[in-house]
């Protein structure tokens, strides 16, 4: 499976949990942060392109009253040290229950991200391991590569367009439609 190759890339939007970092669930601890193998040269290689890269990320943990904004901003700012730097960071705080704008897999996330990165989110790819990052991306009119983990349903990954091995699979797949840039 592929990217549509009448689209260009010119940015790239990551989930947090189990893309970047391995899943500890509702984590807002710092400290239990450990990368997904590959991530930060998956990372890398796209600020290498050139692209500027962003994380949006459901923290229902916040409207669950476990943890604060200020303790998932840490948590966050550990990954960043980890794995990024990346450009922009967007957080749903919300719970299912809300019924937000932002939550994936509504476009919220995605298209708040698009717009900090100055990217047009028709240019953007979300990389994410489940159906919900997927479903942010095309209701927002991004294009989206699922990588796949245990707790990704089967029903999932048959919807995908795209599925990628791993992070860095994906981010090649990705980097083989990157925008020209030009002087």
């Amino acid at each position: 499976m592929a990217l549509s190759v009448d689209r260009a890339v010119s940015g790239l939007l990551f989930d947090r949990d189990d893309t970047l970092v391995i899943d500890v669930p509702y984590n807002a601890d710092p400290h239990k942060v450990v990368p997904v193998p590959g991530a930060k040269r998956a990372v890398q290689a796209a600020r290498d392109a050139g692209l500027p890269v962003g994380v949006v990320t459901n923290q229902s943990v916040i409207a669950r009253g476990t943890a604060t904004r200020e303790q998932v901003d840490a948590t966050n700012a550990r990954v960043d040290e980890l794995v990024g730097p990346f450009d922009v960071w967007c957080v749903c705080p919300h719970g299912p229950e809300d019924d937000c704008a932002c939550r994936k897999p509504r476009p919220g996330l995605v298209l708040d991200a698009a717009a900090r990165l100055g990217v047009p989110v028709s240019e953007c790819v979300v990389i994410g391991d489940i159906g919900a990052d997927v479903g942010a991306a095309a209701a927002a009119g991004a294009q989206a590569i699922l990588v796949p983990t245990p707790r990704t349903r089967p029903e999932e990954v048959a919807a995908a367009t795209t599925v990628a091995d791993s992070i860095e699979e994906a981010v090649a797949l990705a980097l083989r439609h990157v925008r020209a840039v030009t002087a």
